[in-house]
């Protein structure tokens, strides 16, 4: 496949920069084997869901149970902050301001950031996290050991395969926990936030990242349409019929 192509010739293309860097001799290889192109591919539509669809999954979870109650809590954590999946295993009960309403993240590369929380979201941890230690992993699996990005997986999954039935447009879409983080990103820029600031609440290092969802959006794109929608024929309008003056003289003739 050209993306699994691409993929291993990025790899190559670390190891050319990195012997550069510290084998100048060896410039010359360097520059031949970075010089390589990728490959052309079609992208593909980033998926996400709607708010319906969104409101569906998180109300999947039978929060009469223990278990259900815990799977509430992450899938409501996923949406609020959209963190990635394994950002959301490794998250510590210690990461969590509960007081304040936000969340410190450890992302890509050890940089942190900051989310703000929701009321029902620090609601929910709070008592999901109830007399446990700071150095104990917020989310557990049903053995109360930390959960994996894996069991984060699955965990989604299962839930959408459950609402398939009451939520037909899930069948044509792919459901992960990184899609609950393109829903994030998509339903703040329909809130109006700021593209800058969605970038920096999902720790993108680049805006070109975060501007892909700008692009994916056909609610925004059909009511950006809207404002410059031409009403009417401008071949048969007659605008001499909007002149008082004018038809006022007509009538007198």
């Amino acid at each position: 496949m050209i993306a699994t192509r691409n993929q291993r010739l990025a790899a190559i293309h670390a190891l050319a920069r990195f012997v550069g860097e510290h084998s100048p001799e060896h410039i010359a290889w360097c520059t031949q084997i970075r010089a390589i192109p990728f490959k052309k591919t079609i992208s593909t539509v980033i998926a996400y869901l709607d708010k319906p669809e969104m409101d569906a999954l998180l109300a999947a979870p039978n929060c009469q149970t223990a278990q259900g109650r815990r799977d509430h809590a992450l899938l409501l954590f996923l949406y609020n902050s959209g963190v990635r999946a394994h950002e959301a295993a490794q998250l510590l009960i210690g990461d969590l301001h509960l007081g304040s309403s936000y969340v410190r993240v450890l992302g890509k590369g050890g940089k942190e950031r900051q989310c703000p929380l929701w009321s029902v979201t620090v609601q929910k941890l709070t008592a999901l996290i109830a007399n446990r230690p700071s150095s104990d992993r917020v989310f557990l699996n049903r053995c109360a050991r930390p959960i994996t990005r894996f069991g984060i997986h699955a965990l989604v999954e299962r839930y959408v395969c459950k609402i398939k039935i009451m939520m037909p447009s899930l069948a044509a879409k792919r459901v992960s926990p990184h899609t609950i983080r393109h829903t994030t990103a998509t339903h703040l820029l329909r809130a109006g936030v700021d593209i800058n600031t969605i970038r920096a609440w999902l720790g993108h290092v680049s805006l070109n990242t975060t501007n892909v969802y700008a692009e994916i959006d056909l609610e925004m794109k059909t009511k950006a349409l809207e404002k410059c929608q031409v009403t009417g024929d401008p071949k048969t309008t007659r605008r001499w019929r909007q002149d008082p003056q004018l038809m006022e003289f007509l009538r007198s003739l």
